[in-house]
Formats: C-alpha cells, structure tokens, sequence
C-alpha cells in the first residue's frame, strides 16, 4: 500500500483576495490516525492533515467557510469529519461516503452533524465504479434530506454513466470538472457533454476545482483556465470553487496559493467570483 505525499507546508498569501464569506467546497482531513484510523480497505495511505493544519491554511488562503469530502482513505467513517465539522462554528459542512446498511437514524445523525451530502467513487485508481444496487439503495434513502449526490468521474464515465446522473432524483454535483486532460482540449466529448448537461439541467453542478489534476503545463495551473471558464459560462448559479487540499495521489504536489490565484483567471467578473464563491455554495450546503 503506497504512501502519499505531505501538502506544501509553507503555503503562500494568495494576491487574490477572496470575498467575505467564501467557501473552499472540496477539501479533506486525514486522521490524526492515532485518533481516526484510516480503513484497512483503503488504496493509499496518507499522511495526517488534521482540521488544525486545514484551518490555517484557510486563514492562510483568506477562506471563511468549508465543505470537508469524506475521502476514500476513511472509508465510510466518517467520524474525522464531523469533528472538524462540530468545531468550526457553523463555518464547515460535509459530504460523507456511507454504506447500503446505513438506517435512516444513522442518516439523520450526520445531517445533523453538517453533512449535506453523500459522495460515490469511480475513479478507477480508488477502486473504480461502485455497485449500482447499493448505491441506488443509499440514494432512495437520502432522498428526501436537503442532500446533494457528489460524483467522482474520470472523464470517460461522464460518457458511460450518463444515464445514471439523469436518473439520480437529487442535485448532483461533478467533482474536479470531470478530471478531463487538458491536454485533450476543451472539444474533447466528455468535456462537451459535461458542458451540454451544465447548460441543460438545473439539477447539474460542477465543482471548478483539480486544476493541479487536469493540468499539462504544471504549476501555476493555468492551462486549466479554459476549463474551469467554460464551466462557470455555461452555469454560473452552478459552479463552486474547492481546493482539494490536502491534494491525495496527485503527481505534480501544488502550491495553494496558485490555485486561489487563477479564481480571477477563470472567473473575472467580480459578481460572478461572489456567486461560484460566497453565494452558491451557501444555497446547495445550507450556510
């Protein structure tokens, strides 16, 4: 089982300077394991990024609220989470991984814990597409929470699985903007498909952030740029920004501060970086 790299620990001040109340809507905690353990059945092994390292970064990045992704590593114990979440203050929400055996009780607890939404992996590097039967099974019993359904695609299940985010009765929210490569352009078929569904479907979010996973140029990420404009152009109500600290299984290890900078290279219009940064992510998580 690989061991995955530390984030930057000297994170630049970001010259952008982000609007009160922003929101960094795609980031971890990892452990501390001796707190946390990490699942047996997890695919990587990373090292502890704790909810005190993410508030500094935060502090550090000019960010006043997060949304904290359950990752894979944790599996579907979610406890790591929702303590980062109980001491924030009201300025963190969640998005947990669970199981087809979850009660209704069990869902209720995590709502009230913050979480506002239920996240499903088919990234073939975390184990791929996850069995259909189970998750229809936790989404019927989600369904009538005020939740979200947040996809992890690589850019070809955008393709394969479009039948499944039609189907699901929630928003749904596509992580890391489909992890399309940039190398293949902006007119590559999932990209535009992604794009086509953003335009047609009010229920269709896309999370503006993995620059530093698409990306062919490295840092600071900016032939990322095209992308994450053409999401916000063709959804600007739909779109959210996250940073994905603390960066699992990337290869290129990113400064955050370059990924706060290129918000205004994406999104250049000042009310439109308040709608993808402040206004947004508190209608979809409740802020």
């Amino acid at each position: 089982m690989k061991t995955i790299a530390a984030p930057d620990p000297d994170t630049r001040t970001p010259t952008f300077k982000a609007p009160p109340g922003s929101c960094d809507t795609h980031c971890h905690v990892f452990g501390p394991a001796g707190t946390f353990p990490f699942s047996s059945n997890r695919k990587y092994t990373p090292p502890d990024s704790p909810k005190a390292s993410l508030r500094k970064l935060h502090e550090t990045l000019g960010i006043d609220r997060a949304v904290i992704v359950q990752a894979s590593c944790h599996g579907v114990d979610n406890r790591a989470m929702l303590d980062a979440i109980a001491d924030s203050g009201g300025n963190y929400r969640g998005v947990c991984n669970a199981a087809d055996d979850f009660s209704a009780d069990e869902f209720a607890r995590l709502h009230e814990g913050g979480i506002r939404g239920v996240r499903f992996n088919f990234v073939k590097h975390l184990g791929g597409a996850p069995d259909l039967d189970k998750m229809w099974r936790i989404i019927d019993r989600v369904r009538d929470l005020p939740w979200h359904v947040e996809l992890h695609f690589d850019a070809k299940d955008l393709l394969e699985y479009e039948t499944v985010i039609d189907d699901i009765p929630l928003p749904v929210v596509i992580d890391h903007m489909g992890r399309v490569p940039v190398s293949e352009g902006v007119s590559q078929e999932p990209f535009k498909a992604l794009l086509k569904k953003l335009r047609e479907s009010d229920g269709l979010w896309v999370k503006v952030s993995g620059s530093e996973r698409i990306s062919a140029a490295g840092p600071p990420f900016t032939d990322a740029v095209p992308f994450g404009a053409a999401c916000v152009a063709a959804a600007p109500d739909r779109c959210i920004w996250g940073s994905d600290w603390p960066h699992p299984n990337v290869k290129v290890m990113p400064n955050d501060a370059d990924l706060v900078d290129i918000i205004p290279l994406m999104i250049p219009d000042a009310d439109i970086q308040q709608k993808v940064l402040v206004d947004n992510p508190a209608n979809l998580f409740g802020f």
